[in-house]
């Protein structure tokens, strides 16, 4: 899970203007480049063939992702999520390849042999995001990097095996909450802002935190005890990751590189001075490359 960028915007979908697929992926690349610096970075070390449906499912997730900011209202984002669920299923009206992000997921979906529950299942996750009530515990938490983040993964990881059993499936799912979580600490001055709240309502409760304080922008140290403890969370499942990765094809590893960036990140928030409400944090693009770069050597 990346966070919400605080200035680009990407190009909302625009109709195929005679491009076809070329066109579609194209467009699904320069989202993802745009709006999940991250992940187009790591996918740049992946087989240039496989590239171009890595990028379509990143930009689907993209999509998804940011379908609260694009709809205004939880009504319209449940409309729009709605839309992605037919389109998936076959039931959307219209020619669903007039969206170049819809028709780039088409292609990877048929091409490389990919079951259609888990878009789905990542939508209806992503409904959470509609609206402003907290995230429970801290297991719902879990669950929601699981069909979010690590879904992505793991169907990352079946492009590049190519129809092959790529392996892994428990370190796509501790690798994806570990990324996940870390992205959403990264992201909470901005979701505070916008009246999301995805710390755990049991987190908080232990530590005298009320979601009023923290769209309030108030933190306090309650909220720095929480977020140590989501840090911790995370590093639990980097470790389990790092323990299952020999499970993983070798041929797959690459849609595991986003991960190298999790302990980076979680260092930065640990600096002094951090305020997990008011603080970017960031590392240089020099550095992601290299940590890629040396995880992608790894593998």
């Amino acid at each position: 899970m990346t966070p919400r960028p605080e200035t680009r915007t990407a190009p909302s979908p625009q109709p195929e203007s005679g491009g076809g697929l070329a066109f579609a992926f194209r467009h699904c690349e320069e989202l993802v480049r745009d709006g999940d610096p991250d992940r187009y970075l790591a996918t740049l070390f992946a087989p240039a063939a496989v590239r171009p449906h890595l990028f379509a499912l990143s930009a689907f997730s993209l999509t998804v992702a940011r379908v609260r900011e694009a709809a205004g209202n939880p009504m319209a984002g449940e409309i729009r999520l709605q839309w992605w669920r037919d389109a998936l299923q076959g039931e959307a009206r219209g020619d669903v390849r007039a969206n170049p992000v819809a028709a780039g997921l088409e292609d990877a979906i048929v091409t490389r042999r990919l079951g259609r529950q888990p878009f789905v299942d990542l939508i209806d996750a992503r409904v959470f995001d509609l609206y402003d009530d907290p995230m429970p515990r801290v297991n719902d938490l879990e669950g929601y990097c699981g069909e979010t983040a690590a879904a992505l993964i793991r169907l990352s990881a079946l492009v590049l095996a190519d129809g092959a059993e790529p392996g892994g499936a428990a370190a796509a799912g501790h690798a994806g909450v570990a990324y996940g979580i870390t992205g959403l600490l990264r992201a909470l001055p901005w979701h505070a802002r916008q009246g999301q709240v995805y710390l755990p309502g049991d987190l908080l409760r232990k530590n005298g935190v009320t979601r009023e304080d923290v769209v309030s922008g108030r933190g306090g140290p309650g909220l720095v005890r929480a977020c140590a403890e989501l840090r911790a969370l995370a590093r639990q499942h980097l470790a389990s990751y790092e323990a299952a990765r020999s499970t993983i094809a070798p041929a797959a590893r690459a849609a595991f590189l986003p991960t190298a960036l999790v302990e980076p990140y979680l260092a930065a928030m640990e600096r002094a001075g951090y305020d997990p409400l008011n603080t970017a944090v960031e590392i240089a693009r020099w550095r992601k490359i290299w940590r890629l770069w040396r995880a992608a050597r790894r593998g």
